[in-house]
């Protein structure tokens, strides 16, 4: 059957027209949130998880790190600079060689290239150390040039890589080596200045290469003044074929050191140098019986205690019996001696009766006095401490009063002998220059001015004198006095035979001193220019005119016009 729709009216196809209602949804707004939040999550969990392997890399590169790299530290030192401001000592950045056993592919073959390129490389010792399996990390070589650290590099060996230390470097090389002293690998030292800086300075731990930031040490030393006293050392061990050389000039008050060395030099950068023997420092590491140049010591002690005048007479002609021995003069005057002669002509018998006249008691109280019998010591190191008689009594007196039976350190002697020449105040050496903010050490009075304006007064007509030992230590326009010395050199069974200790103690100017000095030649060889002797006149008064001609210029000192340099 049809069935046939009925027709709408208008209102009700409108009303069909209309949509039905819709089912009520999320609002846009929520779905958005749940979204990001969602997002935000998935970004943190990727975040973590890439800071995880991170860490997890590092962690591993550390103790990969860790198993190769040293434990220990290096240190950063300050500067050393000359009483100028002139660079002595300074840090550089070096390379040192290192290898982790482990990695070397092929030890002979590296030990075979790198012996070729490393002189004195102990090739037995890194076969060993590279040949240890519990080993991760062996030192081969610290302190490479640029030049050498690059060329070992080209090589490719696995398992050998750089690390960057500090290294102390002496821009100039020896001179001044025993003052300065040395450093360890670690850059931490172990003589001379470098130690008392470690010790009173103070130096700093480094994981890098950093250079000290501490004000630079400045020392005493006039590096001009003692490139020239060097020099003049080194002349004179070859013209009378010594086996060493020393000199020191020193400030006769403050007690500062100018310039001081012993010769053969040494490179404070070799080791090996530093602990040689043949290149001690004979200034201050040995004790020697100096000879005549100890009779200022017995005359300052017999006029200081008043018991004679420079012109006191002295029947020196009758030789002096010390057991199976006989003291005698060189040249006896036969007659007897002023004072003043005894000194001049170097007298053993007028100075020994002098001492005997003293006593023991008074000599021994005043050679503690004038600091010669105690311990010392320089920011350069401990002075060798003086060697004193066992048994000391009339014999001892005797042969103390003319420089033998009593042995010191150079340095320690001319810094008693500088209290005779200052006007009688005590001397403090130092290799550091004395400011007004640290002061100058206590002084202790060690004889009357008086008796310091005779003893200058002895010392210059020793050099002007046609008689007197030192004359050939004259220097014009610097009003030099000194004293001569020519000392036996005491062995395990007695004195050498034929070796001497060659010595002139100097000061200038006379009339004020402001310097004195020390030269002393080991062992000179007797040679056609000194008539066949060794006598100090004739070879360290020269020697010590020599270096008071070419360092005087130098010096802050009026001529005789009284002119300044």
């Amino acid at each position: 059957m049809l069935i046939l729709a009925h027709p709408r009216t208008p209102s009700e196809r409108s009303q069909a027209a209309q949509p039905e209602p819709a089912i009520p949804l999320p609002e846009p707004r929520a779905a958005d949130q749940v979204r990001l939040v969602g997002g935000a999550l998935s970004l943190l969990f990727l975040a973590v998880a890439g800071q995880l392997a991170s860490l997890a890399w590092k962690a591993e590169s550390m103790v990969s790190a860790a198993m190769v790299e040293p434990v220990a530290t290096s240190f950063s030192r300050p500067d050393i600079v000359d009483r100028n401001g002139r660079l002595l000592a300074t840090d550089v950045e070096v390379h040192s060689l290192y290898a982790d056993p482990a990695r070397v592919l092929d030890a002979d073959e590296a030990i075979e290239k790198l012996a070729a390129l490393l002189p004195g490389l102990d090739e037995a010792d890194l076969r060993k150390s590279l040949s240890d399996g519990s080993k991760r990390f062996v030192w081969v070589r610290r302190g490479l040039t640029p030049k050498v650290a690059q060329t070992v590099h080209d090589l490719g060996l696995p398992g050998f890589g750089f690390r960057k230390e500090l290294r102390r470097a002496y821009p100039l090389g020896a001179l001044a080596g025993h003052v300065l002293g040395r450093v360890d690998a670690d850059n931490k030292g172990i003589a001379g200045v470098e130690a008392y800086i470690d010790e009173h300075v103070g130096i700093d731990a480094v994981h890098a290469t950093r250079p000290s930031d501490r004000a630079p040490v400045r020392l005493s030393i006039d590096m001009a003044v003692q490139a020239g006293l060097e020099a003049e050392l080194a002349d004179a061990m070859a013209r009378y074929q010594t086996v060493s050389a020393g000199a020191l000039l020193m400030d006769a008050k403050s007690g500062e050191i100018v310039a001081a060395a012993s010769l053969p030099r040494v490179e404070p950068a070799r080791a090996a140098d530093v602990t040689d023997q043949a290149k001690r420092d004979r200034l201050q590491s040995g004790t020697y019986e100096l000879g005549s140049i100890f009779k200022l010591m017995t005359i300052a002690m017999a006029l200081d205690r008043k018991q004679a005048t420079l012109g006191t007479m002295v029947d020196v002609r009758v030789p002096l019996n010390v057991g199976r021995f006989e003291i005698k003069d060189l040249h006896p005057a036969g007659r007897p001696l002023s004072v003043s002669e005894i000194f001049i002509h170097s007298s053993n018998v007028g100075a020994a009766m002098l001492a005997l006249e003293a006593g023991t008691p008074a000599q021994k109280e005043f050679l503690a006095r004038a600091g010669l019998v105690s311990e010392m010591t320089t920011e350069a190191g401990t002075v060798a401490v003086p060697r004193t008689p066992n048994h000391w009594d009339r014999a001892e007196t005797i042969t103390i009063a003319y420089g033998h039976g009593l042995a010191v350190a150079p340095l320690q002697f001319a810094a008693g002998a500088a209290a005779l020449v200052n006007g009688g105040m005590s001397v403090v050496p130092t290799y550091l220059v004395r400011s007004a903010a640290s002061g100058a050490p206590p002084v202790t009075r060690v004889i009357s001015e008086a008796t310091s304006r005779d003893i200058r007064t002895l010392m210059r007509a020793n050099v002007t004198d046609a008689s007197g030992t030192g004359r050939r230590a004259d220097v014009e326009g610097y009003e030099v006095g000194g004293k001569t010395g020519t000392a036996d050199i005491a062995g395990p069974r007695g004195y050498r035979q034929g070796g001497v200790i060659s010595s002139f103690f100097a000061a200038f100017p006379m009339s004020s001193p402001r310097y004195v000095a020390l030269v002393l030649l080991f062992e000179p060889k007797p040679s056609a220019e000194t008539g066949g002797k060794v006598l100090a006149g004739l070879t360290a008064a020269p020697v010590a005119a020599g270096i008071m001609r070419r360092i005087g210029p130098l010096l802050d000192l009026p001529n005789k016009s009284g002119a300044q340099r």
